[in-house]
């Protein structure tokens, strides 16, 4: 059963009770509690993702609970406060950001907890059977290029998180909502009339910030894995003219690297997963200002690469 087959009170009731378990990518995701507005927006963001009838508690990887402030917090400036079986990690948020910040605290709990896989900070997406990487850091555009592929036609395996699999070489998906920052949101959603946002959080410790849903293709596709073919570093700079370049494989360990969240922890099983992944893909850095542009040289890339890219 799909989360959109639900009504946002069924939702909510399967939360206040047994919990409601998600299906999120490769993860069992339980998630208990009661606050105002979240069953509605997970329904509207996660429509497509399994529902689980509730499994044994050990095959669960995250346990999730989303409560409100005690006290007076239940209602004056109400709060949503995130927690999982340790200590909450994040002070309360405003009630109505409780979204972003069950968002953010899943976040935490795949960087934390999934060591299973050489995790990067990037966004991944597939096309034609190929996988792309876009690592990079806060400001480089990532998130917005990321959705106007997307929007574009393109499998979204993840915005935030490069599940790699050392052992396969394959990249498993984790299609979630997309958090578009600041002028971002306004970019996407005058970008792309089939672009649904949710609402728009105000002053958060990012700035605004609202999700952008996968597409039900994307979301539809999650226990298919990917195999990279290109891992491209991208930067947004106003005014610049689209520039796509080879990135020499050295620069790209070195940048690849540092943007992993567990590269250190994984050891000589790290170091050995980026340079063999690496070495199975061609790099590039991009520059651009504009969107069309940006897809577009992406675009051409993918239909000029030989059919073996990426394979090993």
């Amino acid at each position: 059963m799909r989360l959109n087959q639900l009504e946002p009170d069924s939702i909510a009731d399967r939360m206040r009770s047994d919990g409601l378990c998600l299906a999120v990518g490769p993860f069992l995701v339980r998630l208990c509690g009661s606050v105002k507005g979240l069953p509605e927006l997970l329904h509207q963001m996660y429509g497509q993702v399994s529902v689980v009838v509730m499994p044994e508690k050990s095959l669960i990887d995250f346990h999730i609970r989303m409560g409100t402030g005690s006290g007076l917090r239940r209602w004056w400036r109400p709060q949503a406060v995130f927690g999982t079986d340790a200590t909450p990690p994040f002070t309360p948020f405003p009630q109505d950001h409780a979204f972003a910040l069950f968002e953010w605290g899943l976040n935490w709990c795949i960087a934390i907890q999934a060591h299973q896989y050489l995790m990067f900070h990037s966004a991944v997406l597939e096309r034609n059977g190929k996988a792309i990487l876009l690592p990079a850091e806060p400001g480089s555009g990532k998130s917005t290029l990321c959705a106007a592929l997307m929007l574009h036609g393109w499998r979204l395996l993840s915005d935030e998180f490069g599940l790699y699999r050392p052992e396969s070489g394959l990249i498993d998906a984790l299609p979630r909502p997309i958090p578009l920052k600041n002028e971002s949101i306004d970019i996407i959603r005058k970008y792309s009339h089939d672009a649904v946002l949710g609402p728009v959080c105000k002053k958060t410790r990012k700035g605004d910030v609202a999700h952008l849903q996968p597409t039900s293709m994307s979301q539809l596709a999650s226990d298919q894995p990917a195999r990279p073919a290109f891992v491209v570093f991208p930067r947004y700079i106003a005014g610049a003219q689209e520039l796509l370049h080879p990135f020499a494989k050295g620069r790209a360990f070195l940048k690849l690297s540092s943007n992993s969240f567990n590269y250190r922890l994984q050891g000589a099983r790290g170091f050995d997963a980026v340079a063999d992944l690496v070495d199975s893909c061609d790099t590039y850095y991009l520059e651009f200002s504009n969107l069309d542009r940006a897809v577009e040289r992406l675009r051409q890339l993918f239909e000029q690469a030989p059919a073996t890219a990426g394979m090993q």
